[in-house]
């Protein structure tokens, strides 16, 4: 006897919920309903999952789904969820979940008073606008999941459907697992600038400067994962050679001022994790801690 599939709906179609559509359709998922403030948009949903309704309400969109995706814009899933409770839209027979990185399943409090059960599902991808026929964006990624248990389980069956790999964090640390999130790729973007932006000091065009540091990044990276930071860091710091260390400066200071601080921060971040796992002699760490006390 076939399972019978369980019927999602899509509030909130753009690039996320689009793909989220496409591909969720498979197993026991079926696509039940899609609500944009777009209709184009809703359509696009439709036509990607290749079922399902368009709504002109998010309301009666809700109404058709036994799980229910708020695929919004961050500011906007509250408010939603909200205005969905306000017209029983929601309740005990449904399952409510937003794809926030930003926030925890806590913004849809609302839909748990009507005993909805709420989660939220983070897929760790940036998502490009869908393309028909092309590969799933969720094949091999991480996905966070956090909420009631129920949701925590079904979120994780969700991530399986989508060829992804689900890990459960707390609900209270999800701010700080988006926060990770942003250092491990926004912040790596402006530490490779400042590295960039140094070498092009020697005369080098950004892309020759790339070209050039890239395998050193790549190699770290994979030094990283295969050894872990403490054994991954080599360099000045590692060695506590403060002499280098104090040439930089120099030059830095002089030359590119607007990153003194924050070579220094990082350095003095950097010594930390050289003295836990290099035994550094008292005198080199005591000489890079004075060089890197910010001015």
């Amino acid at each position: 006897m076939n399972t019978p599939k369980r019927k999602f709906s899509v509030i909130g179609c753009g690039r996320v919920g689009i793909c989220l559509s496409a591909f969720l359709f498979k197993k026991e998922y079926e696509p039940a309903g899609f609500f944009s403030r777009s209709r184009t948009s809703s359509q696009a949903a439709r036509a990607a999952a290749g079922c399902g309704t368009v709504f002109d309400t998010a309301a009666n969109c809700a109404r058709a789904g036994d799980i229910v995706f708020i695929t919004t814009p961050d500011g906007l899933i509250e408010s939603i969820c909200s205005d969905l409770a306000r017209q029983n839209a929601l309740g005990p027979e449904t399952m409510v979940f937003h794809l926030s990185g930003a926030h925890s399943s806590g913004i849809l409090a609302q839909a748990k008073q009507l005993g909805a059960v709420v989660g939220s599902i983070h897929p760790l991808q940036s998502f490009a606008p869908y393309e028909p026929g092309q590969a799933s964006p969720f094949k091999g990624i991480n996905v966070s999941v956090e909420g009631d248990p129920d949701a925590v389980a079904q979120g994780k069956e969700i991530a399986a459907a989508l060829d992804a790999r689900a890990f459960a964090i707390p609900t209270e640390s999800k701010t700080l697992y988006h926060a990770s999130a942003v250092v491990a790729s926004n912040y790596l973007v402006t530490l490779v600038r400042f590295a960039l932006t140094l070498l092009m000091e020697t005369g080098l065009r950004e892309d020759v400067a790339f070209e050039i540091l890239s395998p050193l990044i790549q190699g770290t990276l994979s030094n990283i994962g295969s050894r872990g930071c403490t054994r991954a860091l080599t360099g000045p710091v590692a060695r506590g050679d403060h002499e280098t260390v104090s040439r930089h400066l120099a030059d830095i200071d002089e030359k590119t001022p607007e990153y003194s601080a924050l070579y220094r921060l990082l350095g003095a971040h950097t010594l930390d994790i050289a003295g836990a796992g290099n035994g550094l002699p008292e005198e080199a760490e005591k000489m890079l801690s004075q060089l890197f006390k910010p001015m």
